[in-house]
């Protein structure tokens, strides 16, 4: 039973690391980098640290496209030493863990699985406005009274004229 206690003290502390590593370098992106190729909106949307909080693996998600993320990414690992430094400084942590930069495609995943999401939304609005058109002009036409030879074939169960049943 200590066992689960200690694994669940150590999963506490790896996400608390991970958050604080994930607001400092966030602070360092919008407000200590300088660096043009930084595109603008460019967010870390989360961290995963190691289980022995050597390593931490920062996911970057930049909003402008494929070109602008390549160029994100590589401001990214060229200032990771300074970004370091400045997690190092923040956290009390007798060695402070690598951090490396990688594109979020976990979030360029759930963008593609809304806009699908989307799409079908708009199509089955359209088939049920088609749907409930025809069903309006289904309704129209038996609204309509029929006339009076389409009444007569429709009471005489043989299918003959009126003057063929008398015979």
């Amino acid at each position: 039973m200590r066992i689960g206690f200690e694994d669940s003290m150590k999963q506490y502390r790896r996400e608390r690391v991970a958050n604080a590593i994930r607001e400092i370098v966030s602070e360092g992106i919008a407000r200590r980098l300088s660096d043009p190729r930084i595109a603008p909106l460019t967010t870390i949307s989360r961290v995963e640290v190691g289980p022995d909080l050597l390593t931490a693996i920062v996911y970057v998600t930049v909003p402008t496209g494929e070109a602008d993320e390549r160029k994100t990414i590589s401001a990214m690992k060229s200032a990771r030493g300074y970004l370091q430094r400045m997690v190092a400084k923040e956290l009390n942590l007798k060695q402070c863990p690598e951090l490396r930069m990688e594109l979020d495609e976990q979030q360029k995943r759930v963008i593609r699985t809304l806009e699908q999401i989307e799409a079908n939304r708009v199509e089955r609005d359209e088939t049920v406005v088609e749907n409930e058109a025809v069903a309006g002009e289904i309704a129209d036409r038996c609204d309509e009274k029929p006339s009076a030879p389409d009444l007569e074939r429709d009471t005489n169960p043989t299918g003959q004229g009126p003057d063929e049943v008398n015979r």
